[in-house]
C-alpha cells in the first residue's frame, strides 16, 4: 500500500516541488496551505508522515505541532518541520515540542526524500 504524506506549506512553489519529488518516489502526497484546516485533517485521517512549514498564515507550525503532540491519535506521527528561519532558537523550540526532524530552506530534494523514507520506516 502506498504511504501517504501531508505537506502543510503556504508557498506553492515549495509545496509543488515537494509533491513532485515524493510522488516520483512512490508516495501519495496531499498538500494544503491552511494550517488550521490541517489540524482537523491530521486527526481524522493521519498521514504516515507530515511535512510542516514553520511560518504559516493564521497559525504557526509550532502551534500545529503542539496540538498534534497533545492528541493521542497524532502524538507519535513523524513530523518534518521546514523553515526558512534556521535560527537555533527555532530548532530548539521544535525539538522541545517533539519534532521528528528539522530542515531549513533551501533544502536538497534528496535530503527530503531520505528524511521521509527514514521517518516512515521504509
Amino acid at each position: 500500500m502506498e504511504k501517504r504524506v501531508l505537506v502543510v506549506e503556504d508557498e506553492p512553489n515549495i509545496s509543488e516541488a515537494i509533491r513532485f519529488i515524493l510522488m516520483r518516489n512512490g508516495w501519495h502526497v496531499d498538500v494544503t496551505a491552511d494550517g488550521i484546516a490541517a489540524i482537523g485533517d491530521l486527526q481524522t485521517n493521519p498521514p504516515d508522515v507530515l511535512i510542516l512549514d514553520l511560518m504559516l498564515p493564521g497559525v504557526s507550525g509550532f502551534d500545529i505541532l503542539k496540538a498534534l503532540r497533545a492528541d493521542p491519535v497524532t502524538q507519535t506521527m513523524p513530523v518534518l518541520m521546514l523553515t526558512a528561519k534556521g535560527q537555533s532558537a527555532d530548532r530548539e523550540e521544535a525539538v522541545r515540542l517533539g519534532v521528528t526532524r528539522f530542515m531549513t530552506k533551501p533544502f536538497a530534494n534528496a535530503d527530503v526524500v531520505a528524511a521521509v523514507r527514514e521517518m516512515a520506516g521504509s
